[in-house]
């Protein structure tokens, strides 16, 4: 008779993971959220404005759409994509005699955050590998390397591009596979220039390392003339090998719901992760394509909205300010990150007595335990009641 052993008791992924951090604003909201006069959430970026017309019409002509999307994106979306990147990013369109950027050069993906998670596992990273991202951080970069095992290497990128090795543990330095960068970045605001860009691209190289750009904020300047892609030959030296940028459309566009975003780089890394969402039916649904395809060429709802978040940044700033809030970096992107010479959770609370929810730096890593992210992502009438609280206290 054949014996059946017990299997090893499974350990549910979900418990090797920490609590989610937002659950521990619940009380911060309860007392914003009982001031006078209503609740100002500046925690979390979700855009607040309208999608462009052209988008929204878009999407409404393709809602006949019956038959399955494909996961390297209808032609015309490839198209946009080459044209965006070329336009809108620095990649080299060719012009020059170097390898311009084509199809193969780029994918559509069902938004930004899943591909930033499941990225180390799309890429064969494993339980001995690790997996690098900024030491004040956008969480899911962590996240995805602990979805599959790996280490988390938070790294100082300002050091790394000036110091190379010295900036990473001894022990980390042979585990890495995948490099996180993240400019403009969240929360910081902080911009890595062309020249610290080719820096860390020349160390990863001699290392063998990956770098994944996530440059989703990069439409969004404030106080830089430019923010360089990796895409940019001035970074890569005509070389795309071991090269992605992520990009969202969420926050240039207010395209958050329709999950509208893609990579872009290395054309075998892009065909390694086509084979591997093709498996797994990660397909962008067609409207969303198609809405996606105007999205890319709408330049002038790009600026527009950028004017917004200008006025909103510069009368929310000011206010901060003369409230005793200290501001670092924030040059580019949708926040300010701020210090009001405290522990971030303390400034949560303080602020939430005034009806302004804003998220405690510790959500990013422990190098921003006494700062907070305060989000521009409120409507007009919203920032201008957290201006006059903040200016009437």
């Amino acid at each position: 008779m054949v014996q059946h052993r017990p299997s090893a008791p499974r350990e549910p992924l979900a418990a090797r993971l920490p609590a989610f951090p937002w659950d521990s604003l619940e009380e911060a909201k309860r007392v914003a959220s009982a001031h006078q006069g209503g609740l100002v959430d500046l925690s979390v970026g979700t855009p607040v404005d309208p999608t462009p017309e052209r988008v929204q019409q878009a999407l409404r002509e393709a809602a006949d759409a019956h038959g399955y999307p494909t996961t390297i994106g209808t032609p015309a979306l490839r198209d946009a994509l080459v044209d965006f990147v070329v336009r809108r990013r620095g990649a080299g369109d060719g012009s020059d005699g170097a390898a311009g950027i084509g199809h193969e050069h780029v994918l559509p993906t069902v938004g930004s955050k899943e591909l930033v998670a499941h990225l180390p596992f799309q890429l064969g990273i494993g339980a001995d590998g690790a997996v690098a991202f900024p030491h004040v951080a956008y969480p899911t970069y962590d996240m995805g390397a602990r979805f599959v095992g790996a280490r988390s290497v938070p790294v100082d990128m300002e050091r790394l591009a000036a110091e190379g090795d010295a900036a990473i543990d001894v022990e980390d330095l042979e585990r890495i596979g995948l490099l996180w960068l993240n400019s403009p970045g969240n929360p910081t605001g902080e911009v890595l220039d062309a020249s610290q860009l080719r820096s860390i691209v020349s160390w990863a190289r001699e290392r063998g390392i990956i770098i994944a750009s996530d440059e989703c904020y990069a439409l969004l300047p404030w106080d830089v003339e430019e923010v360089p892609s990796i895409l940019d030959p001035r970074v890569h030296g005509g070389d795309l090998t071991g090269l992605l940028c992520v990009y969202s459309l969420s926050k240039q566009s207010n395209l958050a719901g329709y999950r509208a975003a893609f990579v872009a780089g290395d054309p075998e890394l892009v065909g390694e992760l086509t084979a591997i969402r093709k498996q797994a039916g990660m397909m962008l649904p067609t409207p969303v394509q198609v809405g996606m395809t105007a999205a890319l060429a709408d330049d002038d709802a790009v600026r527009a909205q950028h004017g917004v978040y200008r006025a909103r940044r510069t009368a929310l700033r000011e206010a901060v300010e003369g409230f005793g809030g200290e501001i670092h970096g924030s040059r580019a992107g949708l926040y300010l990150w701020t210090t009001f010479g405290e522990d971030s959770m303390a400034s949560v609370h303080e602020l939430a007595k005034l009806g302004i929810l804003t998220a405690p730096g510790m959500f990013y890593g422990e190098a921003g335990e006494r700062f907070v992210r305060i989000a521009l992502t409120a409507s007009d009438e919203r920032i201008s009641a957290a201006v006059e609280r903040l200016t009437r206290r």
